[in-house]
């Protein structure tokens, strides 16, 4: 990993969160030549890499806070948000007078405008500014982000996000970042729930897979969605599509909230939440979610 020149008049940066995601985002920080501070925590990713280029370690997230103008978080979603912010060592009791929050988790929005109340409160400043791609694209630098926010301070922090990501919108307000990648997670995961029934329907029905795939790429079935799941399908290859069946049930568990929340009909979304739920009841939620193929299929794949 190469480096530029840290500069001293950039903001200091802090990360909490450094998983699959987040160690991209935490090496491109470095790259771009900020100043980085990380939570020391056994949830992470190797970080001896992060190390050698400059970073360093904090044992609490309110240290974190207290090393760092902006805080990037980057946990596995509202229950961690809420903890890593609140908790008696949080993010709260360390931040910096002005200092900035933002939320790269995947969260329930409502709960968001409260986080970000309780930021505003202590001094601070927020922006829900969620991911959607994968490993790969956070490695690259090359992430999309849907940031909700003051305008101003978004723009402030423009060249921060342009460090990891590739495509950033501006969605509105906060918990605008959220609601959308809410949106987009259900209809993501829902055309894949949607197609890993159709490829279990086929194996069962002894269609054989590459015309399948064939038929439904010259089709109305070609898209994202099917380029992630066709290696599997295929070949048994998971790794365009490494996402935990867990994740997606966490994901689609927050969308029907929100979408009960706002009065919306969300049927489709239930029995999509509860595809993914069974799967994750028999054992396999930390699979990848191609493999739920195989689950819905009732076979092992040879």
């Amino acid at each position: 990993m190469e480096t530029n020149k840290t500069d001293g008049d950039k903001p200091r940066i802090g990360i909490i969160g450094v998983g699959q995601m987040g160690h991209g985002i935490a090496s491109n920080i470095l790259k771009a030549g900020y100043r980085l501070v990380l939570l020391d925590h056994p949830g992470n990713q190797p970080v001896d890499d992060l190390l050698a280029h400059g970073a360093h370690k904090a044992p609490t997230p309110a240290d974190v806070a207290r090393q760092a103008d902006i805080v990037v978080l980057c946990v596995t979603g509202t229950p961690q948000v809420e903890q890593v912010l609140l908790q008696a060592d949080g993010v709260l009791a360390g931040l910096r007078p002005q200092g900035i929050v933002i939320d790269c988790s995947t969260a329930i929005p409502s709960s968001t405008l409260k986080v970000a109340q309780a930021v505003t409160q202590a001094g601070g400043r927020f922006l829900d500014a969620p991911m959607t791609r994968t490993p790969k694209e956070a490695a690259e630098g090359r992430l999309n982000l849907i940031v909700g926010g003051d305008r101003a301070l978004f723009e402030y922090c423009l060249p921060l996000l342009r460090s990891y990501a590739e495509n950033i919108t501006h969605a509105g307000p906060v918990g605008a970042g959220h609601r959308l990648k809410l949106l987009h997670n259900y209809v993501s995961l829902g055309f894949s729930a949607v197609l890993a029934e159709a490829a279990a329907c086929a194996e069962r029905a002894q269609v054989d897979r590459a015309v399948l795939m064939d038929i439904l790429a010259k089709g109305g079935g070609d898209g994202v969605v099917l380029g992630r799941l066709r290696p599997y399908i295929e070949h048994g290859d998971t790794n365009a599509f490494r996402f935990s069946i867990a994740n997606a049930l966490k994901d689609m568990g927050y969308y029907t909230a929100m979408a009960e929340e706002t009065g919306a009909p969300h049927a489709a979304a239930l029995a999509i939440r509860d595809t993914y739920a069974a799967a994750s009841d028999a054992g396999i939620d930390q699979a990848p979610v191609p493999e739920i193929i195989d689950f819905l299929a009732g076979s092992v794949r040879k």
